[in-house]
């Protein structure tokens, strides 16, 4: 029986940027679940955009605290309030954005040291984090929000470097001794390395890298039927020590869950259901790139002639930006498209919307977050990888899953500047291929299955299950030797 003195008391530490946030915060809720004690460390501005959340696991009886530290921002040259990858994006504060993260250092540690904690998870980012965990004599659990593919991958590429061999930028490489048979070109690839320079970027995933070997371990949101043979090579060949614990987002069962992930929707949980309630199963393609891509008006318009020409109903979310113009819808689309598709300007609930039996394609970004949602929710996607992993979980989902179909992409191009126009008709060939035929039957099939995977894998007994048991075992098993010296 859990007892007050082998409870365990964990806190977190999130990178503050929504895509990060999201699965961290499930990621605690799972471990409350277990019954430990959870302590959240972030900014004030996105322990106000969570409160919702974070008060809600509080009423259904988990134990959620949050402490606040002020984000460095004017201390390293940015502006007041620039606290969040959102914000900085578009700026040429990047660098100094990494220092700031550098300066939570002292901060962070004082709340860790006033507030007892038995374990530190962290952010891949947070180079410093194991160093603060060792002279506080707790364990330092690495999460870094990608998927093992995509690990493998960019350490077999930095090891072995493949891409040398190739004449060209887009000449495809072989990635070697990883299994699947995965190519890419080095046009896909992020510029520390395919010029193999050593910028800001690099510097700091390097410190960080060195940070995580020697850390406690990592955790995945991810399930080990999904990526069966990464894992394996993660943990056989890299040596690494490593947890599958997700897909994390499936601790969101209840509706207000869903909707209370993230910031604040844009539109309003029943007019979004109401719309998704009047289209039949598996005929609506719902369309998000999200938090951080930002395309341009020419490339929205493709967009929206592709989606026109697909004759499919559509759900598309379109991150507002202040400073973009609004023209960039072809002439009469809203109201050729009345009733056929719904254009929602900002935020949306998008575990709801996926889960929805009306939904029968993603056009995604293939950021992972998204990724793995849509493989939860048993729905086949439309590719367009951009840049970070992005590239990776593309070849997963269309080569190794078969549950997709690209549109083309193939240009790393950080939150989509600089990136090559993707037409209207690779769009509309893409979509028709997720959605309709027999090509997509079977995609929809093969989907289903794996989805069936993802509940069984965090159901009692499953593998995500075990691996979570096996992990707050050993974390209760350090936590008892220490109190025993």
């Amino acid at each position: 029986m859990e007892t007050e003195s082998n409870r365990l008391h964990i806190s977190f530490l999130p990178l503050p940027a929504q895509g990060h946030m999201i699965p961290m915060i499930d990621i605690a809720k799972a471990f409350a679940t277990r019954g430990a004690k959870i302590t959240v460390i972030t900014s004030p501005a996105f322990a106000a955009i969570f409160s919702k959340q974070i008060e809600r696991a509080n009423q259904l009886g988990l134990e959620f605290h949050v402490q606040t530290v002020k984000f460095p921002s004017t201390e390293v040259g940015m502006p007041e309030g620039w606290e969040n990858t959102d914000a900085t994006a578009y700026s040429q504060n990047q660098p100094k954005f990494g220092e700031a993260l550098s300066l939570l250092r002292e901060p962070v540690l004082r709340i860790l040291e006033k507030h007892r904690t038995d374990c530190l998870v962290t952010d891949f980012f947070f180079a410093w984090a194991t160093d603060v965990a060792a002279r506080l004599k707790i364990p330092r659990l690495v999460f870094g929000g990608t998927s093992i593919i995509a690990v493998c991958a960019e350490e077999v590429i930095a090891r072995h470097q493949p891409h040398k061999g190739v004449s060209c930028d887009s000449e495809t490489f072989l990635v070697p001794h990883l299994p699947g048979d995965i190519k890419l070109t080095r046009n896909q690839l992020p510029e520390h390395l395919r010029l193999l320079v050593e910028n800001d970027f690099f510097k700091h995933a390097g410190e960080a890298l060195e940070s995580e070997l020697k850390s406690f371990g990592s955790i995945f949101n991810s399930f080990y039927e999904l990526e069966k043979d990464y894992a394996d090579y993660y943990r056989n060949v890299l040596g690494r020590k490593a947890w599958h614990i997700g897909p994390v987002s499936l601790c969101n069962s209840d509706t207000a869950d869903k909707v209370q992930r993230g910031k604040e929707a844009s539109i309003g949980r029943h007019e979004c259901l109401q719309w998704l309630d009047s289209k039949k199963p598996n005929s609506v393609v719902y369309v998000c790139f999200g938090s951080l891509t930002r395309f341009s008006s020419q490339q929205l318009s493709e967009i929206a002639k592709g989606l026109e020409a697909s004759q499919q109903d559509f759900l598309w979310i379109v991150k507002g930006d202040k400073n973009q113009e609004q023209d960039w819808l072809p002439e009469g689309f809203e109201e050729r498209m009345d009733g056929k598709g719904l254009i929602i300007r900002g935020w949306a609930p998008q575990l709801l919307i996926l889960d929805h039996e009306s939904i029968g394609g993603f056009v995604t970004h293939c950021g992972w977050n998204s990724t793995l949602e849509s493989i939860s929710a048993g729905v086949p996607m439309v590719t367009w990888p951009m840049f970070a992993d992005q590239f990776y979980n593309e070849k997963l989902v269309v080569q190794v899953l078969g549950i997709g179909a690209g549109v083309g992409s193939n240009l790393f191009a950080i939150f989509a500047e600089g990136a090559k126009l993707v037409s209207r008709d690779d769009i509309d060939k893409a979509v028709r291929r997720v959605m309709a035929g027999e090509e997509a039957e079977v995609m929809r099939r093969r989907a289903k299955v794996i989805h069936e995977m993802a509940r069984k894998a965090v159901a009692e007994g499953g593998s995500s299950d075990s691996d979570l048991t096996s992990l707050i075992e050993e974390l209760k098993q350090h936590k008892a030797a220490c109190e025993s010296k």
